[in-house]
């Protein structure tokens, strides 16, 4: 379970408001209980104290003397469970107990049975243990005045706080037992909720990873479901647009493979007549000569176009295979070189370097990467040849600005050009999407920085039956 998910947190919510809860009605009844016991006692030692105190006063003579005084308390002493009597009269004070703490009888109870003349009571806390202290005035039965005689009893609330604390010590144990249970509940509520989000997620993955068809369960008739819904009715729009767009895109790379295919006997004718065209320019006047040879320059680019269209077709269609042969490599890119013409360039090319590749796919890779260092860079442009042991290495860089940080992910997409604003003259854009698609079909990859100038760097696994 992963802290901080949504089922901790539900489970930390449902403890907390049932904990929270249970601590409030616990409090709660705590209280009421605590004061209902306390109550119900102080009322009965009240009534019984008052009851025994009327009953002995008839046969007590005022003024009473010291023994008599002492008497009195311990005669009143089984109405107050036990407890403690005091006996007041004039200077004269007695008790139950010689070694009784007459200090719990304070100066407020006292000042309160003389002053209202009736029964009076106080609870007190000494020595952190509650205690109760009821102090009544004695009068004469007939007159109602009173006889100076008072009379106090200290009762000590020890059980009940016994009883208070156990009742406070089961609740705290049945706090717990509705944690437990709320802990329970929350993951059981969470289960219900989480499993539609489940559902959710894995459908989301099936379609992220292009499962178009997959749909979320649909269960119950919540929120959550009607999210479901939701999902799969997208889901299912996305399939239907998606399927829309591959035909399109279909219908369009087929479109351009039957027009390039078309295209290639009419451009042949052409290019026959442009070349005829071009030799003869020289014995043409100046503007006849100026138009056979852009004639001639325009149906060559377009050719390259046809035939660069064509290749990325098989691509497409995935009829482009390897036909594979021992080559050496050095030998393979002098060879490239040496067929267009390039001169000025560096090459770093250490013989002996063998691997079983297409030697037309090498030669369309490396004819693309230096093409594009010469058209778009600065010289000196180096080709430089590594056996990096499991690999081989060609690395094509040039001395020229570079490219753009923002254009590097796009060099290798098809028909982009970094600056729009170039010029026809430029190429197609087709020329390192081919490379790229030829190096894949190797196993290899083509990678693009910038360091003192772009440095374009393609990597083919050697092949261990040319080791």
């Amino acid at each position: 379970m992963r802290f901080g998910g949504l089922r901790t947190r539900t489970a930390v919510i449902f403890v907390l408001v049932s904990v929270i809860s249970s601590a409030t009605a616990t409090g709660l009844l705590y209280r009421q209980s605590r004061n209902f016991v306390l109550q119900r006692t102080q009322d009965a030692v009240m009534e019984s104290f008052r009851d025994r105190v009327s009953a002995l006063a008839r046969e007590l003579d005022v003024p009473p003397g010291q023994d008599e005084l002492r008497r009195f308390a311990q005669s009143v002493v089984p109405a107050v469970r036990n407890g403690v009597v005091i006996t007041r009269y004039g200077g004269l004070t007695a008790a139950s107990d010689d070694r009784a703490d007459r200090s719990r009888v304070t100066a407020d109870l006292r000042a309160a049975v003389t002053r209202h003349a009736a029964l009076s009571w106080q609870r007190v806390q000494y020595g952190d243990r509650p205690w109760f202290v009821v102090g009544a005035p004695v009068t004469f039965e007939k007159s109602g005045r009173s006889s100076g005689l008072e009379v106090y009893a200290i009762v000590n609330l020890f059980p009940e706080e016994e009883d208070i604390g156990r009742l406070l010590r089961d609740a705290g144990n049945g706090m717990l037992l509705v944690a437990l249970a709320a802990v329970a509940l929350a993951l059981l509520a969470a289960r219900a909720v989480l499993q539609p989000v489940r559902d959710l997620s894995r459908a989301a993955r099936r379609l992220a990873a292009g499962d178009l068809a997959g749909r979320a369960t649909v269960r119950g008739s919540d929120e959550l479901t009607e999210l479901t819904h939701t999902f799969n009715e997208t889901a299912a729009a996305l399939e239907t647009s998606v399927g829309e767009l591959r035909d399109q895109e279909a219908r369009a790379r087929r479109f351009v493979a039957d027009v390039s295919h078309e295209l290639r006997t009419p451009l042949a004718a052409m290019a026959m007549v442009a070349e005829v065209l071009d030799e003869d320019a020289a014995m043409m006047p100046p503007d006849s000569a100026r138009a056979a040879r852009t004639v001639s320059t325009e149906v060559a680019k377009l050719t390259r176009l046809v035939e660069d269209l064509i290749e990325i077709s098989r691509f497409d269609a995935g009829a482009a295979v390897l036909n594979p042969a021992d080559v050496d490599v050095a030998d393979s890119i002098r060879a490239t070189i040496a067929a267009r013409g390039w001169r000025d360039l560096h090459l770093d090319l250490p013989p002996g370097v063998r691997t079983r590749l297409d030697r037309r796919r090498l030669d369309v890779i490396v004819a693309n990467l230096i093409g594009n260092a010469l058209r778009h860079g600065a010289a000196p442009v180096t080709v430089r040849l590594r056996d990096i042991g499991a690999e081989l290495e060609i690395e094509v860089a040039d001395r020229g600005p570079g490219i753009d940080p923002a254009a590097i992910q796009h060099v290798f997409d098809r028909f982009y050009k970094a600056d729009a604003a170039r010029t026809r003259s430029d190429g197609s854009g087709l020329g390192l999407a081919i490379a790229q698609e030829n190096a894949a079909l190797h196993d290899g990859r083509i990678s693009v920085e910038n360091r003192q100038g772009a440095v374009f760097t393609l990597r083919l696994p050697k092949s261990r039956a040319a080791e």
